[in-house]
């Protein structure tokens, strides 16, 4: 189907791996580079068109029109509905952040992919893993009566029907020349790290987070196969993949960088880590190792400092509230330090209000925020595009969740590439860093690397 995008989850994870959302066959796009943007009618009698100018103004303007994320809507909310009831699914990378910022951008483009995409889906399925149930829904966003609703009922289970005769489909059409390869190597990362130190002792921050990019050249003629060989070997709560125009999105995100519910919003920034153990004794020295740590309990909570005061923007006075300041949670490769945040969007805030003042997270460019992405541009060797960006969605009763985007796959025509990196401080290890992002991005590289078909 055209323009697939899925947000999935996986067992473990409770309440938060709870529901999957698939969805295809968008009937609005709108899409920017910088300060160009276009909006795409898509059949939906909404005109095409291109502009210059501020396209998250853009966005919340069609989030006003059908009535998506609204932090007044003070619907009710049972857990067991799902989380998305139609609206936009999408990202907004990175590279968007000097629209939010006077930051520099010292590194080139390298890539065509826009800086932010959504797309508006009215038919869609959700999986409830609990209760073992598929839905498939259908909104009428442009008012084209019951007729047309069915129409597009049966021709989804007409798709789906064939879709599930073919979800065994192989990754035998990758295609990669050789192993993914770092724009940093060793030595030039530790260099990189020291760089930042010399930072962090002259007083111009607390903290920074610093990252490689690995790329692997040749075309992937399967991205959702590749997709689904990382979420087997990566099972987080905020996976991600979508597909549109010779590019995709795989993402495996284990971080969710906010959500809302009406006017409740919560964040869960992620601050240290530590590598899983090779047996059940070793991985619990390693977590335990990871909740006595002063220096990585330390740096979530500067992280967690910074957060509450990006909310603080938009909440109501003395709403924000830090639940849980600390606690371990393990995933594949890696456990990590998290932190929940939570607080109450004021009554005029929208949710392009929001982003603004959270975007990007702060777990992923360091505190302060804006000093510390000065450095980031100024020491990484290129723009991170949707790395540590955010993917997600905006959707009706007030609601809209998203990761930060880590540990991403990111397919163009020709290759494939992904970022790992850490925060570094002032008590940091040079090679202890490096050797931490080889761990973050482990399974990646595994991803990338083996050819098998994954069933």
């Amino acid at each position: 189907m055209r323009e697939p995008a899925l947000l999935e989850s996986g067992a473990g994870f409770g309440q938060e791996g709870r529901f999957s959302i698939f969805a295809a066959e968008p009937r609005l796009i709108l899409q920017a580079t910088g300060r160009d943007w276009t909006l795409r009618g898509e059949g939906s009698g909404i005109p095409s068109r291109s502009n210059r100018g501020d396209p998250l103004e853009a966005l919340q303007n069609i989030l006003t029109e059908f009535d998506l994320a609204d932090p007044a809507d003070r619907s009710q909310f049972d857990p067991d509905d799902p989380p998305f009831l139609g609206g936009m699914i999408g990202y907004i990378g990175y590279d968007l952040a000097p629209l939010l910022e006077r930051l520099p951008r010292k590194a080139p483009r390298e890539t065509n992919l826009p800086d932010l995409r959504f797309a508006l889906y009215d038919t869609f399925v959700t999986v409830d893993r609990s209760r073992d149930r598929a839905l498939l829904h259908h909104v009428d966003f442009f008012r084209e009566g019951s007729s047309f609703s069915n129409e597009q009922i049966h021709k989804w289970i007409k798709a789906l029907s064939y879709d599930d005769q073919i979800s065994s489909a192989s990754v035998r059409n990758i295609d990669l020349r050789g192993t993914a390869e770092s724009n940093f190597d060793r030595d030039s990362y530790i260099q990189a790290v020291e760089r930042v130190l010399d930072y962090i002792r002259a007083g111009d921050v607390f903290q920074v987070n610093l990252a490689q990019r690995f790329r692997s050249r040749g075309g992937v003629a399967d991205p959702l196969g590749l997709y689904r060989r990382l979420r087997r070997s990566s099972v987080a709560p905020y996976s991600a993949f979508l597909a549109f125009d010779g590019y995709a999105i795989a993402s495996a995100s284990p971080e969710l960088f906010y959500k809302t519910r009406g006017a409740s919003v919560t964040t869960r920034p992620i601050k240290g880590t530590r590598p899983r153990g090779g047996d059940p004794d070793e991985d619990r020295r390693l977590a335990v190792e990871l909740a006595e740590s002063v220096k990585d309990r330390a740096e979530l909570t500067m992280i967690v400092d910074l957060e509450r005061n990006d909310l603080g923007k938009v909440c109501e006075y003395g709403s924000v509230k830090v639940v849980d300041p600390s606690k371990i949670e393990s995933f594949s490769n890696v456990h990590h330090l998290v932190a929940k945040i939570e607080g109450s969007l004021r009554s005029n805030s929208t949710a392009i209000d929001l982003v603004r003042a959270m975007f990007p997270g702060g777990s992923i460019t360091g505190a302060p925020k804006i000093r510390s992405m000065e450095i980031i541009d100024e020491i990484e060797r290129c723009r991170r595009g949707v790395y540590t960006g955010m993917i997600g969605y905006f959707g009706r009763g007030g609601a809209s969740a998203f990761n930060i985007a880590i540990r991403t796959l990111v397919v163009e025509p020709d290759s494939v590439c992904y970022h790992v990196g850490g925060g570094i401080v002032a008590d940091s290890d040079p090679a202890a860093e490096y050797d931490e992002t080889l761990a973050k991005g482990r399974d990646l590289a595994r991803t990338l690397a083996r050819r098998e078909n994954p069933e």
